[in-house]
């Protein structure tokens, strides 16, 4: 949410954008094209920050692998984007529910309607961290595209006197938020399609770094052999179907087979290519 105007002095992503003023005017086509232009420029934005955005990710893995949590938060769009990534963990590769916890300013209601002022609360976030037992294995990932938001600064700051690594992306260099956290991701999407609408560029973003970082962490863990997901929790049809595909492809065994093994498995995919490999020591050494 923009503030007055000199509130919003220098944040790039409160800027108007000069190629798209007359955005209200244009046709269908060239509204289209605009918005396309300028996500366009997001992921060479990303790559720019891929330095920091790989500390991170090494920083999350070894939270991850020493059985450790990983805190998000974020206010209005950064926060549900936080709670999307962290919901889709668990399905992906199997990570427990408590591992990655998104904090949302304004609590879960939040996630579905405005709570007007929750991101102005510097109470808040510490609050819910004290109560989730933050320790100091555990790491803390600050979502804020203006870099300032208080509510993600004050949990930061909170995470920083347990011990705990702390960690932030935002849209805005040199913002209160890089002088905070232990690594700052900096990905300068600058100024927006809509003046100060950063549910756009900035947004995209921060989806595409969280990505990154819980993907890693992810294949780091041994959820992942090649670019299969052994972790994958199949909770329906469709996804049964692709566990099959995905012991097919690491156990190189036919349908049936993987089919067969996954059923005897409860559909674990790791445990099914696992007792694939073992029937097959086990024929070789009958062999002998």
């Amino acid at each position: 949410m923009a503030g007055s105007a000199s509130g919003t002095k220098g944040i790039s992503t409160e800027m108007q954008n000069a190629r798209t003023r007359d955005l209200s005017s244009m046709s269908t086509e060239e509204i289209m094209r605009a918005i396309n232009e300028e996500d366009f420029t997001v992921p060479s934005a990303v790559r720019e920050a891929l330095p920091d955005i790989c500390r991170a990710a090494e920083a999350v893995s070894a939270a991850v692998n020493s059985g450790n949590r990983i805190f998000l938060l974020g206010a209005g769009t950064s926060g549900r984007i936080a709670a999307l990534d962290a919901a889709e963990l668990p399905p992906t590769f199997g990570f427990p529910r408590s591992q990655f916890k998104a904090i949302m300013a304004g609590g879960t209601k939040a996630y579905l309607r405005a709570v007007e002022g929750a991101e102005d609360s510097t109470s808040d976030a510490p609050e819910r961290l004290k109560r989730g037992r933050l320790s100091s294995g555990d790491a803390v990932i600050g979502i804020t595209a203006s870099g300032r938001t208080p509510f993600v600064i004050a949990g930061l700051k909170y995470a920083q006197t347990k011990g705990s690594r702390t960690i932030c992306i935002t849209s805005n260099k040199g913002s209160e938020i890089t002088r905070v956290a232990d690594i700052a991701i900096v990905v300068e999407t600058g100024a927006e399609v809509i003046t100060g609408s950063t549910r756009m560029k900035a947004g995209t973003a921060q989806k595409l770094v969280l990505n990154m970082i819980s993907t890693f962490a992810g294949i780091r863990a041994g959820r992942v052999v090649g670019n299969n997901m052994v972790g994958m929790k199949p909770s329906n049809k469709k996804l049964r179907f692709r566990a099959v595909d995905i012991v097919v492809n690491v156990a190189k065994c036919g349908r049936a087979e993987a089919t067969r093994r996954l059923e005897d498995c409860d559909y674990d995919i790791a445990a099914a290519i696992a007792a694939i490999g073992l029937g097959r020591n086990k024929d070789r050494s009958n062999r002998k």
